[in-house]
């Protein structure tokens, strides 16, 4: 079986091994393969730089993205926002995970396309459920359209 692409966003190496963990603890580590970009450029790079040609190869694209908002270089909705409007990425599924407790980006990153947004808990236990919880949706129930 093929491991389907998780893109995670984030800079924060605390939460960055969190999210690595609460996937292992899950089911669906067998069926995933987390990808780690530290900063927006990064991420970036990885969806449309010419040395991946990630775009030529759809095993390489994402199922979905796990987006922070806090990042450096380029922060969170400036990358949705360049994620949206691109016809290779528009219809991937990104899930804000973020600590920001701000009305404006939350409702920012809605108008911009966000498919869900998600306040990272503070408790592990909590965390891991909820990493849990969005892999199982994301990866064992939802349907993706297929890749552009």
């Amino acid at each position: 079986m093929e491991k389907k692409v998780i893109l995670l966003i984030e800079d924060n190496p605390d939460d960055i091994l969190l999210t690595q963990r609460a996937f292992i603890r899950s089911f669906l580590e067998k069926q995933i393969n987390l990808v780690v970009a530290k900063d927006g450029l990064e991420a970036l790079n990885y969806l449309y730089g010419s040395q991946t040609n990630i775009g030529n190869d759809k095993t390489m694209m994402p199922e979905i993205i796990l987006l922070d908002l806090n990042l450096p270089k380029l922060n969170g909705l400036q990358i949705l926002e360049r994620i949206r409007n691109d016809k290779h990425t528009k219809l991937i599924p990104v899930v804000i995970l973020t600590s920001s407790k701000e009305e404006a980006d939350l409702t920012k990153a809605y108008k911009l396309g966000a498919n869900s947004y998600i306040r990272k808990p503070v408790d592990f236990q909590k965390f891991k459920n909820a990493i849990q919880q969005l892999g199982l949706y994301w990866i064992g129930l939802n349907e993706s359209p297929p890749a552009q």
